[in-house]
């Protein structure tokens, strides 16, 4: 029984092992080519914009006896009209949705740092807690940099962002191989 326990936490720990050194990666190749991150990235969001805007239309058709039609239609049409501009003006959808990221990773990296801090009793703890500050400061420099670099700038940050959120969580992974490998050892000798 506790070697299947020590089996599910050592597999959980590689998984998200893995996960770091692939976010680490992915964020390296987002930095290698910014224009083309932030162009993938702008189009992603349009297309899923579109997406959910039939999903939401599917749904005012479906439920049209229950009430709200006509606002559920407009919603819908929102996110399909939404979608559409953003396929139609690629740039002006870049410049808004470098802003909207400002303010994500400005909301990122509060929630890190508030993050960091309930796990500091943990070793290595103060990656989460530097993954927080660059956050921050990656989502300051959104901000006072647009709109001038916005056709850059989103690829670049996003993948510095996540080459951090990939180190640390690599981090927090060896941390756990560490602290379960001494019981491992212990209920191997018993």
């Amino acid at each position: 029984m506790t070697t299947d326990i020590s089996r599910d936490t050592n597999k959980n720990v590689n998984g998200s092992l893995i996960t770091g050194v692939l976010l680490s990666i992915l964020g390296v190749i987002a930095i290698a080519a910014p224009n083309f991150t932030t162009i993938f990235a702008e189009t992603w969001i349009a297309g899923i914009l579109i997406f959910a805007g039939f999903t939401k239309l599917v749904y005012a058709t479906q439920t049209r006896e229950a009430g709200g039609f006509v606002w559920k239609l407009l919603l819908s049409g929102l996110y399909i009209a939404t979608g559409i501009m953003l396929f139609v003006y690629p740039f002006t959808g870049i410049l808004t949705l470098t802003l909207l990221l400002g303010s994500f990773l400005l909301a990122e990296g509060t929630f890190e740092l508030i993050l960091a801090f309930r796990l500091r009793p943990q070793n290595n703890w103060t990656w989460i807690l530097g993954d927080g500050i660059i956050t921050l400061v990656l989502g300051a420099m959104i901000w006072f940099q647009w709109p001038f670099n916005a056709p850059w700038l989103l690829g670049t940050l996003v993948g510095v962002s996540i080459i951090f959120t990939g180190i640390s969580r690599v981090m927090l992974s060896l941390n756990a191989r560490s602290t379960s490998n001494p019981s491992d050892q212990t209920a191997k000798a018993t």
